[in-house]
C-alpha cells in the first residue's frame, strides 16, 4: 500500500519514549492537516503513538507493518472542527447511507490519501481537497455529489469549489467520517 505523506521520520532502533519524543518534535515541521509517517521498530510504539496522538489532539490514522518496521501515520491537528460551514446543501450520515446504492449518486472523499487508505466508504472516490481544482473534471457532473471528509469542514470547502466549477447537485456530509457507522474498507483489505 502506497500512502502519501508530507514528512517521514526514521525512529527505527529507538526504544520508548524516544519515538514519541521525536514525533512530537517533527510535528512542528509540518502544517496543520498534513500527515507524518513514523518508521519504528519498537513494538510498543503502536499503542504509544496512538495514545500520544489522541492526547495531543492529533489524528492517529493507523499502522502498516512491513517486516520488522512499523509505519505509523499521524495527521497533525487543525482547526477544522471549529470552522463554520458555508455550503447550504447539507446532509447527515444517515442520509448518505440511504443513497449509497443510488446509481445517480457519487460519494467524493476529500480527506488526505493516508486517511482514505486506512478507512473509507467502499463506494467513495478519493480526491484530496488540495487536488480538487486540478481533478474536478474526473467527476460525473450529471450525478448528485455527496462530499465527505472527517468532520464536514473540508467537505464544505470542496462543495463550494465544485459549485463554483458548475456542479449543480452538491451536498456536504456532516459530521462525516468522524461519526460514520456504516460499512468501511481500507486499501490493505
Amino acid at each position: 500500500m502506497d500512502i502519501k505523506t508530507d514528512l517521514s521520520l526514521d525512529a527505527k532502533g529507538l526504544a520508548c519514549p524516544m519515538p514519541i519524543v521525536k514525533t512530537k518534535k517533527s510535528m512542528k515541521d509540518i502544517e496543520a492537516g498534513q500527515v507524518l509517517e513514523v518508521l519504528a521498530t519498537d513494538k510498543g510504539s503502536k499503542a504509544d503513538l496512538a495514545a500520544w496522538a489522541k492526547s495531543a489532539g492529533h489524528q492517529y490514522l493507523g499502522t502498516v507493518e512491513e517486516g520488522d518496521v512499523l509505519k505509523h501515520y499521524v495527521r497533525k491537528a487543525s482547526d477544522e472542527d471549529s470552522q463554520e460551514t458555508k455550503h447550504d446543501k447539507v446532509v447527515n450520515n444517515e442520509e448518505l447511507q440511504n443513497v449509497r446504492s443510488d446509481e445517480n449518486a457519487l460519494i467524493l472523499d476529500v480527506r488526505e490519501s493516508a486517511e482514505y487508505a486506512f478507512e473509507h466508504i467502499p463506494e467513495a472516490t478519493s480526491i484530496p481537497l488540495g487536488e480538487l481544482d486540478d481533478r474536478a473534471d474526473e467527476l460525473d457532473r450529471s450525478k448528485k455529489v455527496y462530499v465527505v471528509c472527517r468532520t464536514g469542514n473540508r467537505s464544505d470547502m470542496a462543495a463550494q469549489k465544485l459549485v463554483e466549477k458548475g456542479f449543480e447537485n452538491v451536498y456536504n456530509v456532516v459530521p462525516g467520517m468522524s461519526e460514520w457507522s456504516g460499512d468501511t474498507t481500507s486499501l490493505n483489505k
